[in-house]
């Protein structure tokens, strides 16, 4: 559905981007993750026709944005880092402004507001001035406004910064269900978690190139970071632990009560752990798992902590 070839973008002396490219296909949520300066937001505002690129191109459907600009906004909705409402206006007011800027009149929009602002749990608050509303209670109206003209795909541009978990988890909700109804979404953030819980693909993007981008499962795969499991026993003898240790295949670390295992593939060496474990009567006390994550596969390609 998205296409964008070799994005760049600098300011000044600034290279915000640095020949970008990616594909993003039709009913997929993309997340874009990294710290704060990484180019998110410019390429946000590129894939969204609110700035231009000094090169590269962005296709929707196969047209041309640069050819085709009002036929790919009517198709898009942007959610923006920024608060994009009126703070003397209630929501409902609001959201009958965006409305009409896209053309929506009368009871048919009034119809799609009164939808939006209950899937957003807002509807009891319609009519307060948003100026008596919360940080996380803006946000809602944002995504809100992005949503009333029905669009095939949207942008949310760190959608979650500074509100309380409570809007936090509802904007999850929301998104979640967006998602399941098949609607296609590019999501950026800097917390991993965000990243983990949404995204089907994620492109880890840095000092305006993205580095890597898959699945979570082809990331955990292609980083050389390992799985490290550990099994704890009830009171074994150090001669079992080393017995089994020269029996399995892989190489275990023998600590105190433990083994511990670096594996690519836990959920098949765990199972094989456990075999031998039974077979040489060791009881095992427990067990745990030490995943590779968003954070750590971000260091490995960076360099530096997600949140720098």
């Amino acid at each position: 559905m998205l296409k964008a070839n070799e994005l760049s973008k600098s300011y000044k002396e600034v290279k915000a981007l640095s020949g970008i490219s990616l594909k993003v296909k039709k009913g997929e949520l993309y997340g874009l993750l990294g710290p704060n300066g990484a180019g998110k937001s410019t390429c946000i505002n590129i894939l969204s026709s609110l700035i231009k690129p000094d090169s590269g191109e962005v296709f929707y459907d196969g047209k041309s944005l640069s050819d085709n600009r009002k036929y790919c906004r009517q198709i898009l909705g942007v959610v923006p880092q920024e608060i994009a409402l009126y703070e003397d206006l209630s929501a409902f007011e609001n959201l009958m402004f965006w409305g009409k800027l896209y053309g929506i009149k009368g009871k048919a929009l009034e119809t799609k507001i009164d939808e939006l602002l209950k899937m957003l749990g807002l509807f009891d608050r319609r009519k307060h001035k948003v100026k008596t509303y919360s940080g996380g209670m803006k946000r809602r109206i944002n995504i809100a406004a992005a949503l009333l003209h029905d669009p095939e795909i949207v942008f949310m541009d760190e959608p979650t910064v500074g509100i309380d978990p409570q809007s936090r988890n509802l904007i999850f909700e929301v998104i979640e269900q967006l998602h399941a109804k098949g609607l296609t979404m590019i999501y950026t953030t800097h917390y991993m978690e965000e990243a983990e819980r949404l995204c089907d693909r994620i492109g880890i993007i840095d000092e305006g190139k993205i580095f890597r981008e898959g699945t979570l499962a082809e990331l955990r795969k292609a980083s050389s970071i390992k799985e490290e499991i550990k099994l704890k026993f009830s009171n074994p003898e150090k001669n079992e632990l080393i017995d089994l240790k020269e029996k399995h295949e892989q190489n275990l670390i023998v600590n105190e009560h433990q083994l511990v295992l670096s594996s690519n593939q836990s959920d098949v060496d765990l199972p094989l752990l456990i075999q031998g474990c039974l077979a040489s009567h060791l009881k095992i006390e427990n067990i745990s798992i030490s995943n590779v994550n968003l954070e750590s596969i971000f260091l490995e390609l960076t360099g530096k902590s997600l949140r720098d």
